[in-house]
């Protein structure tokens, strides 16, 4: 959709008042700030693209430890996969003034990702332009406060001497080839008519004569604004855009919302700059900035896809990697509950609800959280779960389909609900634990788990199976070198005890090797004749056959008499041709205790 705008603009000068305006009928500083409305509205002016910034790097680090500029290298890396090839997420925003911030700007722009396009945040002098240009960026913040908090306040100037500081800067920006992004920090605070939109047309004149466009970002640097359009200037957001747009001469590709958190609205607030007319909402992944933060990046990229109908690329997945990044690798913990990523964001408590869960997860669940986040539906345990939340919390553990999913009413769910009421009459107050509920479920329910012995044979099998096929990749085993070979079973043999004899067959199934096992057990090897054939056994023919390791079932050894499987896989030279089969007998206790104690 197009935006609504006037034919011409009029022209809006300067009101160089004497005295700061601060509206202290909307903030009195020792009341709560209040919101007005004039009765005027504004129609909503969707511009025909919305696009998603950054600034975790910038406002991000404003309220945390910095990042090192590895993990910013990987998490730029992260934005760049999460707003796909499209660009969704077009830009991020980078400080330049420390050894540092450079360095993290080099590994950046050394990965070579078209998007999010790599720009620098300024201050208001010439000399940091050197920065921008050393660092071979295009496009730079440039901070030009525009309300008369700051200008009168905290600068001790009046509005023209500060907006002709502005102009200056920008003129030097444009000089040098570079696109100035002019921040106009606190404008929710700021004479909108007479000022911000007398700078901006100011500054459109500017783009126009160099030909070069001049960004705008609208600051709502104390989280002021408000979402209604009837609410009076300088907090009603609408306004604010629209005026911007349709007063200031501003195309909406060029104009870019900024908001904090302070009064709960940072989100509604940026969703709605898109709505009426900005084509970007800046942000932070997580929400992380300066005091209560910025708008959440990931929240952003959720209502793009909203607002928008269209997934245009975005991994969504992305999002729930970062969130394990910033717990694993930064050490971060995220709120439990905090939308989307928090541990508990999509865990439901009410044994009621799990009723519902239990009958379809769609009930209860905002959307498809495994395909989107890959974040499975989860339920907490508690006093107040019932029958319903014990057997879905069993089903969807265990992953139990069809026939095999548990029914509330089994009476091993009664047991452990049972032993839940107990817990919670002692004035328990914490969750049941998934260690605690594996413990209970095992109790009460264990068929549905495999045996200790079970388990302990898998990674038995797994040992052995790893051991053999490193072994068969060595260069005296694939060379086809008996000798060689043989001393290298020896070797073999005494680094992994566990192994009672091991062998190699040509393709007939004649073994080739001697008789190669531990000392004490030589003697019972001496029936076996040396060219002994084996080519009517299955740990011959099914290696020979598919290609693949086998694995024997459990047998005695009638060499031994101990309980033993045995491990084959085929033999290759350089041209991974198969020339033979390797074989070992191995002991299974010995391999299982070494196992439980390694």
């Amino acid at each position: 959709m197009k935006l609504l705008r006037q034919k011409k603009p009029l022209e809006y000068l300067l009101s160089d008042v004497k005295e700061p305006m601060l509206f202290r009928e909307q903030f009195p500083y020792t009341e709560v700030p209040k919101i007005l409305f004039d009765g005027k509205d504004v129609p909503i002016s969707p511009p025909e693209e919305i696009l998603i910034t950054d600034t975790t790097f910038r406002d991000g680090q404003q309220a945390r430890p910095p990042y090192t500029p590895k993990q910013i290298a990987d998490i730029y890396t992260f934005f760049h996969r999460l707003g796909g090839p499209n660009g969704i997420i077009r830009q991020s925003e980078f400080f330049l003034y420390s050894e540092k911030d450079r360095e993290a700007v080099q590994m950046c722009k050394g990965l070579g990702f078209k998007y999010p396009e790599i720009t620098g945040w300024i201050r208001a002098n010439k000399q940091d332009f050197k920065l921008v240009k050393e660092m071979g960026l295009s496009e730079t913040g440039i901070l030009t406060s525009v309300s008369d908090y700051h200008i009168f306040l905290k600068l001790n100037k009046k509005r023209s001497e500060a907006l002709s500081d502005y102009l200056k800067i920008v003129e030097s920006a444009l000089e040098a080839g570079i696109v100035p992004r002019c921040h106009l920090e606190d404008i929710t605070r700021a004479d909108f008519y007479g000022l911000v939109i007398p700078f901006v047309q100011a500054l459109m004149e500017l783009s126009s004569q160099a030909k070069i466009p001049v960004k705008i970002r609208a600051c709502d640097t104390m989280g002021l604004g408000v979402p209604y359009p009837s609410a009076t200037l300088p907090r009603s957001v609408p306004k604010i855009i629209w005026g911007l747009v349709n007063e200031g001469a501003v195309p909406s590709s060029q104009l870019e919302w900024h908001g904090h958190n302070d009064f709960h609205k940072v989100h509604i607030n940026a969703v709605t700059a898109w709505l009426y007319g900005a084509t970007f909402a800046n942000s932070t992944i997580l929400g992380f900035g300066e005091r209560t933060g910025n708008s959440p990046l990931e929240a952003l990229v959720i209502e793009y896809i909203s607002l928008t109908g269209s997934q245009a690329g975005i991994e969504t997945t992305v999002i729930t990697e970062i969130a394990e990044y910033f717990e694993k690798e930064i050490g971060f913990h995220i709120p439990p509950t905090y939308p989307f990523v928090g541990l508990e964001f999509n865990v439901t408590k009410a044994g009621i609800h799990v009723d519902g869960i239990s009958k379809d997860e769609e009930i209860y669940n905002i959307f498809d959280t495994q395909r989107i986040l890959n974040r499975p539906l989860k339920v907490a345990i508690t006093d107040k779960s019932g029958l319903s939340g014990i057997s879905y919390w069993i089903n969807s553990y265990l992953k139990l389909e069809g026939g095999r999913r548990i029914d509330k009413r089994h009476p091993g769910i009664i047991h452990i609900q049972k032993w839940i009421d107990e817990e919670y009459k002692e004035q328990r107050i914490t969750s049941i634990s998934d260690e605690e509920m594996i413990r209970e479920a095992r109790k009460h329910l264990p068929n549905l788990f495999e045996s200790d012995f079970d388990l302990l044979k898998k990674r038995a099998y797994s040992e052995a199976k790893e051991l053999i096929e490193r072994l068969v990749e060595e260069e005296p085993i694939r060379s086809g070198d008996v000798p060689g070979q043989e001393k290298r079973l020896g070797r073999f043999i005494e680094e992994n005890p566990f192994i009672q004899f091991i062998y190699i067959t040509n393709l007939r199934g004649v073994k080739i090797t001697k008789n190669i096992t531990h000392p004490q057990d030589i003697a019972k090897y001496e029936g076996l004749k040396e060219e002994e054939s084996f080519a009517g056994r299955d740990w011959f023919t099914e290696p020979l056959s598919d290609g693949k390791t086998y694995c024997s079932d459990f047998y005695t050894s009638k060499f031994t008499k101990k309980l033993c499987i045995t491990v084959s896989t085929p033999i290759r030279n350089t041209r991974e041709e198969i020339i033979g089969i390797l074989g070992a007998d191995i002991m299974f206790e010995e391999l299982a205790r070494l196992e439980s104690e390694g």
